[in-house]
């Protein structure tokens, strides 16, 4: 079984940085791809960016520049540094690991950006 705890979410005024965490653990295979996703009220989840275990990343275009993914895979921890926030980036921001075709999710983080 697998666990994932985030941390990091809160409040925070537009133009300011947050860094999120993720932390696994239980059965983490050596090879895995790690994301972060977020869900605003009345939206539905979309993807913000993944990291496989060997450090290739992806994001999604509207977020490049602005958000960076980033994993110790000693510590099976995935951080989300985002940047320039805007009150739009407001959502719980989870994240999940996949490995070997199954997907696992943490409980979320909540993240509010005031303007």
């Amino acid at each position: 079984q697998v666990r994932l705890v985030e941390s990091g979410g809160g409040l925070v005024q537009a133009g300011g940085s947050l860094r999120l965490s993720c932390a696994a653990s239980g059965s983490i295979f050596s090879f895995n791809r790690m994301g972060w996703y977020r869900q605003a009220p009345g939206k539905q989840r979309e993807l913000v960016a993944s990291i496989t275990s060997g450090g290739s990343t992806s994001y999604v275009d509207s977020l490049k520049g602005r958000f960076t993914i980033s994993r110790d895979n000693a510590k099976n921890t995935v951080y989300l540094q985002m940047n320039s926030l805007k009150p739009e980036d407001t959502a719980v921001y989870s994240c999940n690991l996949d490995q070997i075709r199954t997907i696992y999710w943490g409980q979320g983080t909540q993240v509010t950006v005031s303007s």
